[in-house]
C-alpha cells in the first residue's frame, strides 16, 4: 500500500482515475484507523467499570456506595477537567510549543487540525479519567467526599497532562519522537506504565501517607489487623473487566491499525498490535501464578483477591514496553512484577502504611518496574516499527540486555525519577492543605459508622451482616439520632 504522504501528493498532482483511486483508498484506511481508535477508547473507558468493581469489592461493605460514587465523580469530574485544560496541557503543540506543557487546544478550540481529531481526544481522555481512579483506591474508607473533587479535577487537568506532554507529544523532553531525544532515545512509555500508573500510585502515596492509616488498622502494638474486601466476587469480575479493557489500553496506543511497515508484503501495524496484546497476556497471566504459589507460601492459602492484584500488576508492568518486547520477555516482566507487589506489600505492613486497594504498591511500584525492564528488554526491530512505522535504515537505543547500549535504560530512568518528583512536589503539598483546612478526612465516628450511611444516606446493599450490629446504623435517620445522643 502507498504511503499516506505519496497518496496525498499524487491526489494533488491531477484528478485522473488513478488519483481518485487512490483517494478512495485514502479514505477507507482512515476510517478503518478511526473505527480502531474509537472502539480502544471505548475499552479503556470500560475499564471505570471494573476499577468500580474491584474497588467496591476490595473495601468494606458498610464503604461500598462510597467507592462507587467515587469511580463515578473520577470518570464526570475529569472529563470536564481534560476538556478545558488537560489534552491542551498534554498535546497543545504550537508555534511556541515548549518541552515542558503544551499551550494550544484549550476546551478543544481548533480540534480538529492535521494532526489531531475528536477520537484521539476521546481515547486519551479515557487514560486520563483512570489516572484519577487508581489514587482514589489509596485514599479510600476515610476521606472526605469533597476531597476526591478537588483532587480528581487538579490531577485530571494539570498534573497528569504534563508527564503526558513530556513523553507522548512530539515536543516533550523525554519524548523519543522529539527530533532531539534525551540520551539520543528518550522514555519509551508506550502505553503508560509511568505516565499513567506511576502518576496513579504516587499520588495515592502521598494522599496516604497525609492521611494516615484507617481506624483500627494497625493495634496499638504496631500489628496489622486484617481489613480485607467484602466481596471476592466483584473483585474478580472487576479484574477480568479491567483484563479486557487492557486489549485497548495496550493494542490500541498504536493509534493506527492499517500502516503496512516498508519491504515487506504481510506486516504491517496490525503485527505489531498482535503480538502486543499477547504480551500482555502473557505478563498479567505469569504474574497471576506467582502471585498464587507466593501467596501460598506466605500465608498458608490460596488467595483469590492477592492473585486478581498480581494479574493487574502484571499488566500495570507490561504497559510501558508492550510493543517492543517479545513474549518470553513479558513472562520475566511478569515474573518479577509479583514479587516486587508481594515484597512492597510485606514493607507496607511493616512501615504501617494503609492502602486498602494495594494501588501505591501495584500501579507505582508495578508501574516503576515496567520502566525499568523495558530499558532492559526492548527490541531494536520492535521499537523501530513502534516508533517509526518499521522504516527502513533506522537505528535506536533499545534494551541494554539485548546490547543495545545505556541510551534507553538512561532515559527510562529519568523518566521514573522526574515522574515521582512531579508529583511528589503538586500531589504532596495538595494533599496536606486539604488535611489542614480540615477536607480531607472525615470523622472517627462517621470512619467507625461507614461512609455510605454517614455520607450518602444508606447502605449499598440490604440485610448485610454488618449493618445488623448494634454500632452500625442501617439507615441516615438512625445515625442522625445517634449523632444528637452523643
Amino acid at each position: 500500500m502507498l504511503s499516506f504522504k505519496h497518496q496525498l501528493n499524487s491526489l494533488s498532482l491531477s484528478f485522473s482515475p488513478t488519483a481518485m483511486e487512490l483517494s478512495w483508498e485514502q479514505s477507507v484506511t482512515a476510517s478503518i484507523n478511526t473505527i480502531y481508535l474509537l472502539f480502544s477508547a471505548y475499552l479503556v473507558f470500560m475499564m471505570q467499570l471494573g476499577f468500580a468493581m474491584l474497588c467496591a469489592g476490595s473495601v468494606r461493605a458498610k464503604n461500598a456506595m462510597n467507592i462507587m460514587l467515587t469511580n463515578v465523580v473520577d470518570a464526570v469530574v475529569g472529563s470536564i477537567s481534560y476538556y478545558l485544560f488537560g489534552f491542551a496541557f498534554a498535546f497543545g503543540v504550537g508555534s511556541d510549543s515548549n518541552p515542558f506543557i503544551g499551550s494550544h487546544f484549550f476546551a478543544l478550540k481548533g480540534i480538529p487540525d492535521g494532526t489531531y481529531d475528536y477520537s484521539f481526544f476521546l481515547y486519551q481522555w479515557a487514560f486520563a479519567i483512570a489516572v484519577a481512579g487508581i489514587t482514589s483506591g489509596s485514599i479510600a474508607e476515610r476521606t472526605q467526599f469533597s476531597a476526591y473533587l478537588v483532587f480528581s479535577f487538579f490531577l485530571t487537568g494539570f498534573v497528569y497532562p504534563i508527564v503526558a506532554h513530556w513523553v507522548w507529544s512530539s515536543s516533550g523532553w523525554l519524548s523519543p519522537s522529539s527530533s532531539d531525544p534525551l540520551f539520543g532515545s528518550g522514555a519509551i512509555d508506550f502505553a503508560g506504565s509511568g505516565v499513567v500508573h506511576l502518576v496513579g500510585g504516587i499520588a495515592g502515596l502521598w494522599g496516604s501517607i497525609v492521611e494516615g492509616p484507617r481506624v483500627g488498622r494497625f493495634d496499638s502494638f504496631g500489628k496489622a489487623v486484617a481489613m480485607r474486601g467484602h466481596n471476592a466476587t466483584l473483585v474478580v469480575l472487576g479484574t477480568f473487566l479491567l483484563w479486557f479493557g487492557w486489549f485497548g489500553f495496550n493494542p490500541g496506543s498504536f493509534g493506527k491499525i492499517v500502516v503496512p511497515y516498508p519491504d515487506t508484503t504481510d506486516q504491517g501495524n496490525w503485527t505489531a498490535i498482535g503480538r502486543t496484546a499477547v504480551t500482555t497476556t502473557l505478563a498479567g497471566s505469569t504474574a497471576g501464578i506467582i502471585t498464587l504459589f507466593g501467596r501460598r507460601l506466605l500465608v498458608g492459602h490460596w488467595d483469590a483477591m492477592d492473585v486478581c492484584n498480581g494479574v493487574l500488576g502484571g499488566f500495570v508492568a507490561i504497559t510501558s514496553g508492550c510493543s517492543v518486547v517479545e513474549p518470553w520477555a513479558a513472562i520475566v516482566c511478569g515474573f518479577f512484577s509479583a514479587w516486587v507487589l508481594i515484597g512492597l506489600n510485606m514493607l507496607a505492613l511493616k512501615l504501617q502504611f494503609d492502602d486498602p486497594l494495594e494501588a501505591a504498591q501495584l500501579h507505582g511500584g508495578c508501574g516503576a518496574w515496567g520502566l525499568i525492564f523495558t530499558g532492559l528488554f526492548a527490541k531494536e526491530e520492535f521499537v523501530v516499527q513502534a516508533y517509526n512505522s518499521g522504516e527502513t535504515g533506522v537505528t535506536r537505543p533499545y534494551g541494554v540486555l539485548m546490547d543495545g547500549g545505556w541510551g534507553l535504560i538512561g532515559a527510562q530512568m529519568v523518566e521514573l525519577l522526574a515522574i515521582v518528583g512531579w508529583v511528589s512536589v503538586t500531589m504532596g503539598p495538595l494533599f496536606y492543605g486539604l488535611h489542614k483546612l480540615r477536607l480531607l478526612r472525615i470523622s472517627v465516628d462517621d470512619e467507625i459508622t461507614g461512609l455510605d450511611i454517614s455520607s450518602h444516606g444508606g447502605h449499598a446493599y440490604t440485610a448485610h451482616a454488618e449493618e445488623n450490629h448494634p454500632a452500625h446504623p442501617r439507615f441516615y435517620a438512625d445515625y442522625v439520632r445517634i449523632q444528637d445522643q452523643s
